[in-house]
């Protein structure tokens, strides 16, 4: 797992970064960098039911497949590595479609990476942290998935250009904040 390294100025005990030149104190961030893509075929996205594990962030969930970057890869290694391990499939062409920033009570902030992905090869295989499943599109929303990705998977359905989007988690895993290209508050867009 590789962590970036942010530096920003902040005063001290300031919860948020402050412009440069208005701060007198500095403050390393270390965030986790990760992908998620969500395969497509035949108007169904292949999703993970995550129930193999029992100490994961994801229990019960439903996501795409993807997972944490490893020393020097790209978002598009860490993708194609992630979906052939998770899937047995070998993307082809993975299109980047967004940049989401999770922050999390009581946990590190994570950096994900958003692909979608048409074009692949290979056999479906079994994974070990979870149950794949091909999942018509028009019955994803009723899944259990978090709120945010309600909120980004609206999006990609919609064809939206490249995006931003800061999610804001609690620590009991309740949406508080959706932030949209650093400006609007989608948090409504989160409701089925």
């Amino acid at each position: 797992m590789v962590f970036c390294v942010q530096r920003f100025k902040t005063v001290p005990g300031a919860e948020k970064p402050l412009p440069r030149g208005k701060a007198t104190a500095r403050k390393e961030i270390f965030m986790r960098n990760s992908t998620l893509c969500y395969i497509e075929k035949d108007g169904c996205y292949l999703m993970m039911h995550r129930v193999k594990k029992e100490k994961d962030i994801n229990k019960d969930k439903w996501i795409g497949v993807g997972g944490g970057f490893l020393d020097d890869e790209s978002p598009e290694d860490c993708v194609r590595r992630e979906a052939l391990e998770e899937t047995g499939l070998v993307l082809k062409d993975p299109k980047l479609l967004s940049v989401v920033t999770f922050v999390c009570e009581g946990a590190e902030t994570e950096q994900m990476f958003l692909f979608k992905s048409f074009d692949f090869e290979g056999t479906l295989s079994d994974c070990d942290e979870g149950v794949l499943e091909w999942v018509p599109k028009t019955e994803l929303y009723g899944l259990d998935l978090w709120a945010g990705d309600r909120i980004f998977l609206r999006r990609i359905e919609n064809g939206c250009n490249f995006f931003t989007l800061k999610l804001v988690y609690d620590s009991r895993g309740n949406l508080l904040e959706a932030v949209l290209n650093g400006t609007d508050n989608v948090i409504k867009e989160a409701e089925v």
